[in-house]
């Protein structure tokens, strides 16, 4: 399992669910506390902003039927700030959101990849056409006709 801390948050990932606990004042007076979990196979992307020297970045997890609005330019952060399904960084702490970022993209595409179709092992030839191919080689003369008669018994017999 992932934690990673936040500004406003903590995202804990266990490769099905991603989970955000808030507490504390902060989450009281923007978002409120609790905890929010989302599974995996619901987020359909992932937003990620940069934090800079002065500025916080954020990860955010987009969902269907979230309720999303497109930022207006340098309102980005703020917005962020205010949606639940998103946690604010420092850019000390960067890094670590930037791994997660990865392991929760790669749980993403591995489970929009589709899988290998399984193939069913290759059926007994039916048992008519090798009686067929058997009467082809005793009229070729490569099969006696009492090679033609036992073989042909024997393939009747597993009906």
């Amino acid at each position: 399992m992932t934690e990673v801390k936040g500004h406003n948050g903590v995202i804990n990932f266990d490769g099905h669910f991603v989970t955000i606990n808030r507490k504390g004042f902060l989450a009281r007076a923007t978002i409120g506390k609790g905890e929010k979990r989302i599974p995996v196979a619901s987020i359909v992307a992932v937003q990620f902003k940069p934090a800079g020297g002065i500025v916080n970045g954020f990860i955010q997890f987009t969902v269907p039927g979230g309720n999303e609005r497109r930022s207006s330019f340098g309102s980005q952060s703020t917005d962020a700030a205010k949606d639940e399904n998103s946690v604010m960084f420092t850019k000390k702490q960067m890094p670590e959101f930037l791994a997660l970022r990865e392991a929760i993209e790669q749980v993403i595409v591995a489970r929009a990849t589709p899988q290998a179709p399984v193939h069913a092992p290759p059926s007994a030839p039916n048992i008519g056409d090798q009686i067929q191919q058997l009467a082809l080689l005793r009229d070729q003369g490569i099969v006696t006709q009492a090679e033609f008669d036992a073989k042909k018994a024997d393939l009747l017999a597993r009906m």
